[in-house]
């Protein structure tokens, strides 16, 4: 009787590839079933090997084994992660941040590891060690890599600089010897700025024998290059389209779109005719739309080509019905090359714009910036719309503020309040808080309703009872006009928890496609504007109209969009969403639930940005106790640190 052959032991490399998902096309059941049909090792790996599979036919054995040769990249990067025991998941991410040479990059510089937001300099070290004879703290790479970390750090909490004093203490605190030379190498790569401190201002008439000061060497500051890069670029277009403006018409030409402005108003629709670059500010209520639509009026009766955008496409869809012109997204306008491709227009293919118009200029961060003032060409007239007491923008930068407090470009703030017939209430107290204070809601029609909580989980019940029964019954606004904002993510007042439960009792089902139903709202987490014909943007509210094989159709504001597989990751449930995600858009119907875990993360702006987006009716589920008034009266977000502003003094002067 001769023995039956043992199975080879699978290789350990191929067995947490295959396990970690990393096989585009193959699935967990197909994965576990792989031993079985002999295929143990990369070497097993061939289309008549995998026909063995259960389910598996011809066609699908033959795109497998082409996907299997594809992924090779990042196999290569889990063969490295296996053997310094990380996990073989993060390979995916490292081939996409280094390249088809991924692998070979991380032999070269096993600290490279660190572009992945999600790898820590832990992680990085046992690369290292796994594959460097003697590597050690003070290797210069790594010291170049800390330097980038901490800047990207940095970034992430919208810092476009960081002192170089603060660089050198965390190059220290992670054991470099030579922190200084890690500074070095990390400007001599490229990726990293050097910005010497500024000259201090001396007045040689006053005191015509005394020396001038020294800089301060602690104002010395670094970046990351493209965002010192971003930054200068916005300076250097602001000064040119400051400089090339010419008037577009004569200021008495105001008085034809005169009727219902005020004199501050007026003011603002002249300046957009003479100045290159021109901003209209304003809390909610104020006036900055009819303005706007002022504008527009005024410059199509002069035959000038007007170009309308706003960061997101519910704001831009908003701005297309106040003016009766159509309005587009800023990346639609520049023509957005996809996740990572820059844009179509720029100094080589400009805008075919008399005047650019963008609203809720908050929310645009540096490099956004810089693509807009760069895709505008001499002559351009720019307004940039929007409300600096709104949380600033979600990517690095600091730019109305920053425009703002350089003091050269023309502002003009609205500070009458109007807005009374369809949002007294609502904008009497966002304006209060807009100035420290949070008065108590005087609401007899219920536009502004406070509802108190005892703790998450009595918020959470509160909303949903709000969504689904309160609010449809009493103010007659239904469920799919009103939106739920939350400061956080996690507990039961966090988004995904209130999705939950709100997709429970307004659309359930099994989630047929990616957990997602015909009828269920999402949110859009990253830019998908490649897809055909117009794409998605961060942000963007819709609603799942169909699903097809491993496809969803969703109605954004700005068009239908069939959403591809490679793109569903990020979609998320959309009932509730971040006060972050809302910024731009405006709903009937808000409901901003502030729970108890939120309190550290309160601040003036993140409040009043919550309460700007609702149009009809505002009810507040409030659990954060005393946290929410302290915020509003003396919290504040802590500043940016930038050097917009001071480059913008320095070309205008």
């Amino acid at each position: 009787m001769s023995a039956v052959p043992t199975p080879a032991a699978p290789d350990p490399v191929f067995a947490a590839f295959c396990a970690a998902g990393l096989w585009p096309g193959l699935g967990k059941r197909a994965a576990a079933e792989l031993p079985g049909a002999g295929i143990t090792s990369p070497d097993d790996v061939t289309a008549a090997k995998l026909q063995k599979l259960p389910r598996v036919g011809t066609q699908r054995a033959e795109r497998l084994f082409s996907s299997f040769l594809s992924a090779q990249p990042t196999y290569g990067v889990v063969e490295l992660l296996v053997t310094a025991g990380l996990e073989a998941r993060l390979a995916s991410s490292a081939a996409d941040a280094l390249g088809e040479d991924a692998a070979r990059r991380l032999r070269d510089d096993p600290w490279a590891l660190l572009r992945l937001s999600t790898v820590s300099l832990r992680d990085a070290d046992r690369l290292a060690i796994s594959l460097l004879p003697g590597a050690d703290r003070s290797d210069s790479r790594r010291g170049r890599a800390i330097v980038l970390v901490t800047l990207r750090t940095a970034a992430r909490d919208g810092h476009t600089v960081l002192p170089a004093d603060l660089v050198v203490a965390a190059l220290r605190a992670e054991g470099v010897a030579d922190p200084v030379a890690a500074v070095v190498a990390a400007v001599e790569s490229g990726e990293v700025l050097d910005h010497e401190p500024p000259e201090p201002e001396f007045d040689e008439d006053a005191d015509p024998d005394a020396e001038p000061p020294e800089p301060d060497p602690a104002l010395r500051t670094l970046s990351l290059a493209r965002f010192g890069m971003a930054e200068e670029a916005v300076a250097e277009g602001v000064a040119r389209l400051a400089a090339t403006a010419e008037r577009i018409a004569d200021p008495a030409a105001v008085r034809s779109v005169a009727k219902g402005l005020d004199d501050a108003q007026k003011a603002a629709v002249a300046q957009v005719l003479g100045a290159g670059v021109s901003l209209l500010t304003g809390g909610p209520g104020t006036g900055k739309s009819r303005t706007v639509a002022a504008v527009v009026r005024l410059l199509r009766a002069k035959g000038s080509e007007v170009a309308l955008a706003a960061p997101t496409g519910r704001a831009a869809k908003r701005l297309e019905e106040l003016t009766d012109h159509p309005a587009t997204t800023v990346h639609r306008l520049l023509g957005s090359q996809g996740f990572g491709g820059g844009f179509a227009r720029n100094e080589e293919w400009p805008l075919d714009a008399d005047v650019v118009v963008v609203d809720e200029a908050s929310m645009l961060d540096v490099e956004l910036t810089a693509a807009l003032v760069e895709a505008c060409p001499d002559g351009t007239h720019l307004l940039l719309v929007g409300d600096p007491a709104q949380l600033p923008s979600i990517g690095p930068g600091h730019v109305l503020g920053d425009l703002i407090d350089s003091g050269v470009v023309p502002v003009t703030e609205l500070t009458t309040l109007y807005r009374q017939a369809e949002g007294g209430a609502i904008a009497r107290l966002a304006n209060a808080v807009r100035g420290g204070q949070l008065p108590p809601v005087d609401s007899p029609d219920r536009e502004v309703v406070v509802v108190p909580a005892s703790g998450s989980g009595e918020a959470a019940r509160r909303v949903v009872q709000l969504v689904t029964d309160s609010i449809p019954r009493a103010l007659r606004i239904e469920p799919r006009n009103v939106q739920v904002v939350t400061p956080v993510h996690r507990g039961p007042a966090g988004t995904i928890e209130l999705n939950r439960a709100l997709k429970e009792r307004l659309n359930p089902g099994e989630g047929t496609v990616f957990g997602f139903d015909v009828g269920d709202r999402v949110v859009a987490t990253a830019n998908h504007l490649d897809i055909e014909p117009i794409g998605f943007a961060n942000g963007e509210v819709g609603v799942v109209t169909g699903t097809g094989d491993g496809t969803l159709d969703v109605a954004f504001a700005s068009g239908p969009v069939t959403v591809p597989n490679d793109a569903l990751p990020d979609l998320k449930h959309g009932w509730a969403i971040t006060v972050h995600r809302a910024q731009g858009s405006e709903w009937p119907g808000v409901v901003v639930v502030l729970p108890p875990e939120a309190g550290g993360m309160l601040s003036r702006p993140l409040v009043y940005t919550a309460l700007t987006r609702a149009q009809q009716h505002l009810s507040i589920v409030h659990a954060s106790g005393a946290a929410l008034a302290r915020a509003v009266r003396e919290v504040d977000v802590r500043p940016r640190r930038t050097r917009l502003a001071r480059l913008l003094r320095e070309n205008a002067g």
